[in-house]
Parts: C-alpha cells; structure tokens; sequence
C-alpha cells in the first residue's frame, strides 16, 4: 500500500475526525457551566475520543512494536493527566490539597488491579490460561510497589512536619528517586531486556510482534501520533469539564469528595483498558500487564516530579500520605500481585481475585 493510499484511508476514519471534534466540544465546554444536555454532548464526545486513543495508540505499537507502543500509551496519557492535576491544584487551592494523592493512588488501583485483573480474566476465559513473562511482570511489580511506598506511604510516617505531608527536601528526594526509578526502569524495558516485555505463547515462547499485520507507514504512524495527542487532550479535557457535573452528583448524593477523582481516573485510564483487554483477547497478556502496571509506574515516576516542581509557586498544604484503608488495599494489591507475577501462569482465579480488591477499593471510597 503506497503512503498516498494509506493517508486517504486515514482520513476516511471515523478515528481521524472524531478526535477533532471532541476538541471542538471541549473548546466550548472550556469554564462553562453545562446544562443537561450538552453534559451528554460533551460524554459522548468523551467516550469517542477513548476509541480513537485505542486505535491510534494500537496503530503506533503495531509500526514500533513492543513494548514501545504500551510505553507511548502510557506515558502520553500520564503527562497529561499531570496537566490536568497541576492546573486543578492551581485553581483551587487548599481544596484540592490530597487531589494528586487521591488521583495517583486511585491510578495505582485501578491498572494494578481493575486494568491487569480483566486482562487476566479475558485471557484466562479465551486460553483457559493467561500466560506471560514471569520477569518482565516482577519487574514492573516491584518499581510500581517501591514508587508507592517511598511517594504515598512515607508521608504518613514521617515526624519531621506534622500530618501526611513532605518537608521540601523530603519531597524533592521522592521526587528525584520516582524518577531514576521510572529512567531506570524504560532503559532495562527497551533496551537491555526488552525480551522480557514481549508477549509469550502458551508453551512459553517469545511471539513475534510483527508476525500478524504489514506494519503502517511511517506518515500513517506519524498522523496516528498526533491524532493520539488529540484524543487524550480531549479525553482529559472533557473529562475536566463534566467533573463539576459529576462533583455535584456526587454531594448531592451525600458521597465523599474523593469519588470525584475516582471517576475522573477511570475516564482518563479508561483508553488503557480498552487496549488492554483488546491485547489479551489477542492472547497477548504481556502487552496488558504492560500497559496495567506501567501505566501506574508512569502516573507515580512522573506525577510526584511535576507536583514537587509544582510546589515552588503553588500555594497551601500538599497531603501525599495514605489513611489506614488506603495503606491496607495497597500492601494486598502488592501482596496478591506477587503471587499473581511469580508463576508466569494465571487462571480465572487470579483475574477474579485482583477484581475482588479494585471492587473493594470503590466500595471504600464510596462508604469510607
């Protein structure tokens, strides 16, 4: 296919133009106060700019293989979701004092266990079980558990500074070990081991990530890299602009302020767990569990950075440490992860077991 005929066929996608006007609804919606009905206008938006992200970032791991295409998805979703996180901080003040811990814990629960526990799920349901890289996944287990630690549980601790906060220097050193962790982490996934990310067969073998489709062009891939900014720009930014819907919602319905963020982290990672799922229908359950557990590596290594950056001009205090609940699901989500990583092998059991726990973490912020 010549690169002329591949770039017609693009624009052709409702992929191409849905982003776009997404966009569009979001320039409108931008600081208003919705009615209902562009409150509907503005999701349906939302949730098609969520399908476009999906096939654009497939599009791009299909042309750079894995495991660059789960790190693209990953990352690029992340940085904006900072964005998101700063510019709120901004605006409200003390009032959004934990939001960056509520918003990265929420995304550690989520890929950790709503994301990688239906990838399991699907996988085991497809194969009978879901195989992966014992190495890989451990690896990606233990940075996403020290980055957690050291970013959401210390805090907590701490005696020099009264409450779950940081001291300055404290955070600057969380800040600059989530991110030689993080650099860490991305050399030894796409360059020193990289076969340790790639999906595997049932017998254990390395699957060929070429082995299906001709690649896209480069000029496909390169519009499918920018569309994809485009989609999550306006997955992020619409979903700002329902969350005072949402938020209203949310207290008129008498629920603690931190179900917004739980919302808002489950429309935001909502493009990576369409991928996911997708991947391990494909019976390539690495590829979730990169996406699932690197996504929560991503929002952790570069979230806390940006917050710590952030402080030199934010105002108010910056809550980062975990209440008791919090404390508890984590250490079992990191407890169940082991076990679930260390065989390399998964049945339904583990799928509904990870489940079980993110299903417990909404109940809980739900009826704290």
């Amino acid at each position: 296919m010549s690169t002329g005929t591949g770039m017609a066929s693009l624009t052709r996608q409702w992929t191409t133009w849905v982003p776009v006007v997404a966009v569009i609804a979001l320039v409108f919606a931008w600081g208003r106060d919705l009615p209902a009905f562009a409150v509907v206008v503005v999701s349906l938006c939302l949730a098609g700019a969520v399908m476009a992200a999906v096939h654009h970032a497939e599009v791009i791991a299909h042309k750079v293989g894995e495991p660059f295409g789960s790190l693209v998805l990953a990352v690029a979703v992340t940085v904006i979701e900072v964005a998101l996180i700063v510019t709120l901080m901004a605006d409200g003040g003390s009032k959004y004092s934990s939001l960056a811990r509520d918003t990265v814990f929420a995304a550690v629960m989520i890929t950790c266990n709503g994301i990688v526990g239906l990838s399991l799920l699907v996988g085991a349901v497809r194969s009978g079980v879901a195989v992966f890289n014992p190495e890989g996944s451990g690896t990606l287990l233990a940075c996403v558990a020290t980055l957690a630690t050291l970013t959401l549980v210390l805090p907590t601790f701490t005696t020099t500074k009264p409450g779950p906060e940081f001291t300055g220097p404290q955070l600057a050193f969380a800040a600059v070990a989530s991110l030689c962790v993080y650099g860490l982490f991305v050399a030894v996934q796409t360059i020193r081991h990289r076969d340790y990310f790639l999906p595997v067969t049932q017998e254990g073998e390395i699957q060929d990530p070429d082995e299906h489709a001709e690649p896209p062009t480069k000029n496909a891939a390169l519009a499918s890299l920018g569309l994809l900014l485009i989609a999550l720009i306006a997955v992020v930014g619409n979903a700002k602009a329902v969350s005072p819907t949402i938020e209203r919602g949310v207290e008129s319905a008498g629920l603690p302020h931190a179900v917004v963020g739980v919302i808002i982290a489950l429309l935001v990672l909502a493009p990576e767990t369409l991928a996911a799922v997708r991947a391990a229908r494909r019976e390539r359950v690495q590829t979730s569990i990169n996406l699932g557990f690197g996504s929560a590596m991503a929002s952790i290594g570069l979230t806390i950075p940006a917050i710590a950056l952030a402080t030199i001009w934010l105002s108010g205090p910056l809550t980062m440490g975990l209440d008791a609940t919090h404390m508890v699901l984590l250490a079992l989500t990191v407890m169940v992860g082991v076990l679930t990583v260390v065989p390399g092998r998964a049945t339904l059991v583990q799928g509904g077991v990870h489940l079980a726990i993110f299903a417990a973490f909404v109940f809980f912020a739900v009826s704290p």
